[in-house]
Parts: C-alpha cells; sequence; structure tokens
C-alpha cells in the first residue's frame, strides 16, 4: 500500500471499528456459537470418542473450534459490507479521493480485531475447561500467525459475498459451509475413522493441515511439513479471495 492508501485504510477503519464498539454482541454472538460446541463436545461425546493419542480431548479438538469461531465471525464481515452497499456508502467514497482498497482493507482489518477478540474469549474459556499447553512464545507466535492469515483469507471471501450477494440472507449465507468444513477434517476426530471417500476428502481439504499444525504446535511437537501445506493453501485462498474481490468492487464501482 502506499501512504496514502494507508492513511484511508487507518481512517476507514476507525469508522468501522466504532460500529463494532457500538455493537459489542456481534463479538459475543460469534463466540456463543463455538463455546457451545466445546461445552458439547467435551462434556457430553467427548467420553465416546478415541483419538487415539494422550492428550485431553479438549486439547485435541480446540484447534478446530478457533477455527468455527473465525468462519463464524468473518459472516459479518460480509453483512456490513452489504449494509454499506446498500446504504450507499460506497457510492459517496467512490466520489472522493480515496484508494478503493482502503475501503474494502477497513472491513478486513476490523474483521481481524473482531476475531481476535472473540478467539481470546474461546481460549480463556477452555482454559477455564481445562486447556492447557507447555507450548513456547514462538509456537504462540506461530498459533496467532495461522489463526490471522485464516482470517485474512477468509474474510476476503467474506468481502466477495458481501459484493455479490441479493439480500441480507444471501450476504451471511456463504459462512454456513465454512463453519461445517471442520467437521469433515481432523478436527474432531482421526480421519483414518471415516469411510474412504470422506476420508480422502478429509485428508487433503486445507482445514485438516491447518488444525494438525495448531494441534502440534500447541503439544510442542514438530509440525512437520504439514505447517507448510496449511501456509501454502491460506496463500492461495487469500489471493484468489483478494484478486476476485477487487475484481467485483471495479467492476461495480467504475
Amino acid at each position: 500500500m502506499t501512504t496514502h492508501s494507508l492513511a484511508n485504510t487507518r481512517v476507514l477503519t476507525g469508522r468501522s471499528l466504532r460500529h463494532i464498539m457500538r455493537s459489542p454482541d456481534t463479538i459475543i454472538t460469534t463466540a456463543v456459537t463455538p463455546v457451545a460446541l466445546m461445552l458439547l463436545f467435551v462434556y457430553v461425546l467427548g467420553g465416546a470418542i478415541d483419538t487415539g493419542s494422550d492428550e485431553s480431548y479438549l486439547d485435541y479438538m480446540l484447534p478446530g473450534i478457533l477455527l468455527i469461531t473465525i468462519a463464524s465471525g468473518v459472516a459479518y464481515t460480509a453483512y456490513r459490507l452489504f449494509l454499506d452497499l446498500q446504504g450507499g456508502i460506497f457510492e459517496r467514497f467512490s466520489s472522493m479521493p480515496i484508494a478503493r482498497s482502503s475501503v474494502l482493507w477497513a472491513h478486513v482489518l476490523t474483521s481481524l480485531a473482531a476475531n481476535l477478540i472473540s478467539l481470546a474469549v474461546v481460549i480463556g474459556v477452555a482454559v477455564i475447561m481445562g486447556f492447557r499447553t507447555g507450548a513456547s512464545v514462538a509456537a504462540w507466535l506461530a498459533v496467532l500467525g495461522i489463526l490471522v492469515l485464516f482470517t485474512v483469507a477468509l474474510t476476503w471471501i467474506a468481502v466477495l459475498a458481501g459484493l455479490s450477494a441479493k439480500t441480507v440472507d444471501g450476504a451471511s449465507a456463504f459462512s454456513y459451509p465454512l463453519i461445517f468444513l471442520p467437521f469433515i477434517s481432523s478436527a474432531f476426530v482421526p480421519t483414518t475413522t471415516m469411510p474412504g471417500a470422506v476420508a480422502w476428502f478429509a485428508e487433503n481439504q486445507p482445514v485438516t493441515s491447518i488444525v494438525n499444525s495448531i494441534r502440534a504446535l500447541f503439544a510442542q511437537e514438530p509440525a512437520g511439513t504439514g505447517i507448510w501445506v496449511a501456509l501454502a493453501w491460506l496463500a492461495a485462498v487469500l489471493a484468489v479471495a483478494y484478486a476476485l474481490a477487487i475484481t467485483k468492487y471495479r467492476g461495480k464501482f467504475n
């Protein structure tokens, strides 16, 4: 970004963050679903699930819950973007000397800030429930980096959905497949327990490599090549979603 773009992004991000602070229920709602799932899986279903490892089931499934938290949170980005479009805000911005990408990056950075708060809430609840890790500061920073990249990549998908939607419901409906994707991965059960075709899909979809990498970092185990696979997936999704969203935005307001 140029200095002009950065200044525009900072001002517009401040505007979006003020909207979030006026309605903190958005962050609370985002955290409620993953916390409820965590309680359900740990205290109701977890005792019947054999992960084949010595770690507690809470430690095993927390990475997947964190990804579900993010997938739930980015839906609000599409919703807010759609409301801005319907309110004519983008038309007013397009008539001002504002960098085009800054308008969209403001929504992305707001999403990142809101999701980081939701993630902190979920991790706090997990600690109360008994989550423990001896992960080093470097490992925690690596986990944070993966979660940030995951958030930004999914948020650009949300931006594309918000720009393309025809209704409010359509703007946020895109997130449903993203929320359910961790359930067909190694997030809650080992992929080896799944039938053939499902196991193949679960083993080769991006969520599995991301979950396995975070789980290894928390457990102080070598992440191996899996972490590079996860980063490659995230970089590819981010690049494609960003390009499509910018193209869609330019097509609407040129």
